[in-house]
This record gives structure tokens, C-alpha cells and sequence, in this order.
């Protein structure tokens, strides 16, 4: 078999564990908002958007099922949110949102990414002044003009509507994602959603040279290996495919 059977094997393994990661994650988060809400996507709009977008990210349905089953049941798990803001290679602006049962655990293995790349963990409030979070919506259209009218029947406050390429985004404070979302999908019903987060984005842009960009990825990439880490924001200008 060789090394090419070694290659292939090695490939799968990689693969499995990259999606056993992906569902601890979203396993975390489902449990969380399931917990600390209503245990049902019907009454629990958090719920059945993150559901949502699991299914989008290919989530198996026992995962999401399991995740919410723990959440009405007597589980005793304590997840709560931790943020870590820092700066990173080239003077790059970083943001780490971590769900944690242990925060001890949690900011020693996050500090070891930043210790190990050159970085240095910033004050709370230090890095995160420096981006806006918005709420997105994104889906297959061209017709700004009408979403905009839609928008504004339901008196939801927006801040801009992007038309590119086939495709429409609406950016909106945070506190309107679900209200923004309810009636865009009650007047165009049949809509997919590309993108429906609330999520960070930085003022400026930072590029960075070549070593410091090789250095910024390594860095990135051991913070997405940290089992408690869900979502990382940055200002790093990077390279297209």
C-alpha cells in the first residue's frame, strides 16, 4: 500500500478530526443558548437561527438533537462566555471568543498561543474599541431598493445593504439580527440565507509583511485548535486564494 495508501490515511484522519472539532463546538453553543433560553427553535429565535446554520455547516441532526436533549434535561454543565483580546503578529488586532466550563484551562491554553507566536494577551476593551460588531444577513439577490423598503416597513434600523455579485448583505446593529431576519423571510419566504451571524468587524485593515503573515496564520490556526475557542475576529489584510 505504501505511501500513498499513509497519505490517504492520514488525510481521513485529519478530516475527522476537523469535523469532531466542528461539533464540539457547535455542540457547546447549542447547549448554551438552548440552556439559557427555551429548549425549542420555536420559541427560541437564538436557537433555531444557530440550528440553522449548523445544518449549513453540515452538523449531523443527532449532534443538534443531542446538544438541545442535554440542555432540557438535568445537565450540569456551566458554559460561560470568555473573551480574549490581544495583539498579534505585526501588530495585528485579535479577538477570541471561547465558551468554557474551566476558565483556568481556557486562559492558559489561549495565552500559550499567544506566548508561543510573539503575541501579547491585551486588557479587556483593549482591542475589541478597534472593530464594530454588526449583525449580516446575506443571501442571492439584486434588488437593494426593494430589501431596503422591506426593511423599512418594519421599522428595522440598518446600517447598509451591500449589492455585489448576485448577492445582497445587510448590516445591522446586533440587537436587530432577529428582527431584520423575521421580516426579510416573511416577505421573501422561499429566501436561503448565505450568512446570518452577528460577528466583528475591524475599522481599518492591517497588511502585514511576509514573515509576520506566516507567523499571524500559525498563530490563528493554534487558537482554532484550542477545543474552547469558537470564534476568532482579526484586522489582517489577507492574501486572495
Amino acid at each position: 500500500m505504501g505511501r500513498s495508501f499513509e497519505n490517504r490515511k492520514n488525510a481521513i484522519f485529519k478530516t475527522a478530526a476537523q469535523k469532531s472539532k466542528l461539533y464540539s463546538k457547535y455542540g457547546k453553543k447549542l447547549y448554551v443558548i438552548a440552556k439559557n433560553g427555551v429548549p425549542d427553535p420555536d420559541g427560541n429565535p437564538a436557537l433555531r437561527s444557530l440550528i440553522e446554520k449548523a445544518k449549513q455547516d453540515q452538523v449531523p441532526s443527532h449532534v443538534i438533537e443531542k446538544a438541545i436533549d442535554r440542555a432540557r434535561g438535568a445537565a450540569s454543565d456551566d458554559f460561560v462566555l470568555a473573551r480574549y483580546e490581544g495583539f498579534g503578529p505585526g501588530g495585528s488586532l485579535v479577538i477570541a471568543d471561547c465558551l468554557t466550563d474551566n476558565n483556568q484551562r481556557t486562559i492558559s491554553e489561549v495565552r500559550s498561543c499567544f506566548t508561543k507566536t510573539g503575541s501579547k494577551l491585551g486588557q479587556s476593551g483593549s482591542v475589541a474599541i478597534s472593530f464594530d460588531q454588526l449583525a449580516v444577513l446575506a443571501f442571492q439577490g439584486d434588488n437593494e431598493e426593494e430589501i431596503l423598503e422591506v426593511m423599512m416597513e418594519a421599522d428595522v434600523n440598518i446600517e447598509e445593504i451591500e449589492s455585489k455579485d448576485g448577492r445582497l448583505t445587510i448590516f445591522a446593529p446586533p440587537e436587530e439580527f432577529f428582527k431584520a431576519k423575521t421580516a426579510l423571510l416573511e416577505a421573501f419566504p422561499e429566501t436561503e440565507l448565505l450568512v446570518q451571524e452577528i460577528t466583528f468587524f475591524p475599522q481599518q485593515s492591517k497588511p502585514l509583511e511576509e514573515e509576520d503573515l506566516a507567523m499571524f496564520q500559525k498563530f490563528i490556526n493554534m487558537l482554532y485548535d484550542c477545543d474552547d475557542v469558537q470564534d476568532v475576529y482579526h484586522n489582517v489584510e489577507l492574501p486572495s486564494e
